[in-house]
């Protein structure tokens, strides 16, 4: 059996990662430059006005996502992060604390990766898996658990490298570092993520492995999972 090439099949599965990070990201551009405009013109409020702004725009992009078909949860995800941002910012008086909730999510993240990695349940493989609607088989794949641990180390490097910039800059009052650092590293890091996660993946599996969308009960043994030797490579 011919099996038809993918050249990249995790990339196709997160497709739409990158556009949500995106849209992540819009809420935090709003934040920033009201609360600039606001503090150069001596406006009262100018978190406020900032938080406002954020919402608005994060409330937007809820709607247009939801109408587009995407579950109310998930369009509703940014919304809540927005509002929750804007309230504790307002607590404490502090702009820079309406970065706080993304440093703390970020923080979570990387735990909950590392640890899904030492106890060899990847969440790039619940990911991936779930996706392709097959949510255990992969389980039963030494070779992709294997793939999917090493390409997981990329995903929980990105927050690493979230957490290691902004933290520094939340604690000195950097308030537009903190906008440009969170636009810089949120879409961009997703998008090194998404292109190297199958490289890495693929850099595990022996030869002619038909790939994550075929997992292998027991691993892959070429020549007895019926796979045309000749096929070009992973699908």
């Amino acid at each position: 059996m011919r099996l038809r090439r993918r050249d990249d099949p995790i990339l196709e599965i997160l497709a739409g990662t990158g556009r949500q990070m995106a849209d992540a990201a819009l809420p935090t551009v709003a934040f920033v430059a009201v609360w600039l405009v606001a503090q150069a013109l001596a406006w009262p409020e100018p978190i406020l006005l900032g938080g406002l702004a954020a919402v608005v725009v994060a409330g937007v992009i809820s709607v247009v996502r939801w109408r587009g078909g995407e579950r109310p949860r998930a369009a509703a995800v940014g919304l809540l992060v927005a509002v929750v941002a804007t309230l504790i910012a307002l607590y404490t008086g502090r702009a820079e604390d309406f970065f706080l909730p993304r440093i703390i999510a970020n923080a979570g993240s990387l735990a909950a990766w590392l640890v899904s990695i030492a106890i060899r349940w990847p969440l790039l493989g619940l990911v991936v898996s779930a996706a392709l609607g097959r949510p255990r088989a992969w389980r039963n794949d030494p070779d992709l658990v294997r793939g999917y641990c090493r390409a997981s180390w990329l995903w929980a490097a990105q927050y690493l490298v979230r957490i290691v910039v902004m933290l520094p800059l939340w604690a000195t009052d950097h308030v537009v570092a903190l906008g440009i650092a969170q636009v810089v590293l949120t879409w961009p890091l997703v998008l090194v993520c998404a292109l190297g996660s199958w490289p890495l993946v693929r850099s595990v599996l022996p030869p002619g492995h038909p790939g994550p969308r075929h997992p292998v009960d027991g691993g892959f043994v070429p020549g007895e999972q019926g796979v045309d030797a000749e096929a070009p490579g992973p699908a």
